[in-house]
């Protein structure tokens, strides 16, 4: 396998108007690599030489098998892994540790069962000692947003998965983080909820316009919200490729039935099976700047 990742734009058919509006860095990985320790004294590569730059309000999405490392990728970013090789620059300035300048939602809500919809958002900026009246006007206008307007005083065990989820992603905006990172949000609904909170997160991206940074292992979830697709290999965790999406914006979910759409998917299943050199067309299909040979 190629050391060096694939990067392919295929003709694009969205309006820029729906793209990242800015070409500022808002996320810079250079060079990461992560080594763990066992208790047994053996060691794990779970990262090797990640390079990846993030422009401000772009939505990145990350593919790949379990294991590869997406986690530890996401923590290096939120700031909950510090020991690791390489930097990471926010907005241009090297960065360890927690920052108020991001935003974190994880698979399970973790909701605290004793505190109401309300209470549970405003958490972080109760933490960050942020100003009380400012931060419940937020509250309630997030809660508007993620569609909970009038679940306030509400307890998490009187609200479905999808809903608490809602909850989860109000209260990692709470701050007003200029990066929202995403680890499997969706992952434990079902189905149809699933696909209702995908357009409801592409609802709160657009009207919030945050940088996103999504992990997911369902290929159409990445295809469907993203405007690029980080593909990575197996342990060590390598970027293989790095997939610009070119679907037309406001996207519904008409847009998976369409060719282009399956096109994207296919190609991307490739990548993650280890036959990112000869994806559908084979010999010498040239698609964007790379060319399979």
């Amino acid at each position: 396998m190629s050391m060096t990742p694939t990067i392919l734009e295929f003709p694009p058919t969205s309006s820029s108007a729906w793209r990242a509006s800015t070409d500022s860095i808002a996320v810079s990985l250079q060079d990461v690599s992560k080594i763990y320790a066992t208790a047994s004294g053996e060691t794990i590569n779970a990262l090797h030489g990640i390079s990846l730059d993030i422009r401000a309000q772009e939505f990145v999405s990350v593919i790949g098998a379990s294991g590869c490392g997406k986690t530890t990728l996401l923590r290096i970013i939120g700031g909950l892994e510090t020991q690791y090789n390489g930097n990471l620059l926010l907005t241009g300035s090297k960065r360890s540790g927690p920052n108020k300048d991001i935003g974190i939602v994880f698979q399970d809500a973790n909701l605290l069962p004793w505190r109401t919809v309300l209470q549970n958002v405003l958490l972080p900026a109760q933490v960050l000692k942020l100003d009380r009246k400012q931060a419940i006007e937020r509250a309630f206008w997030l809660l508007d947003l993620v569609g909970l307007k009038g679940f306030e005083k509400k307890y998490p065990f009187e609200l479905s998965g999808g809903m608490r989820q809602r909850v989860a992603i109000a209260r990692a905006l709470i701050h007003d983080p200029s990066v929202l990172l995403m680890d499997e949000p969706f992952g434990a609904l079902d189905a149809l909820t699933r696909e209702h909170m995908n357009l409801e997160l592409l609802k709160i991206w657009h009207s919030a316009r945050k940088t996103v940074f999504m992990i997911t292992h369902s290929i159409s979830e990445a295809v469907f919200m993203s405007d690029r697709v980080i593909v990575m290999s197996p342990r060590p965790g390598r970027i293989i490729a790095d997939v610009t999406i070119g679907l037309q914006r406001p996207r519904n979910l008409d847009l998976l039935s369409e060719a282009a759409f399956g096109d994207y998917t296919r190609r991307l299943r490739h990548l993650l099976d280890g036959d990112e050199k000869k994806p559908e067309g084979g010999a010498g299909v040239v698609l964007g700047r790379v060319q399979y040979d």
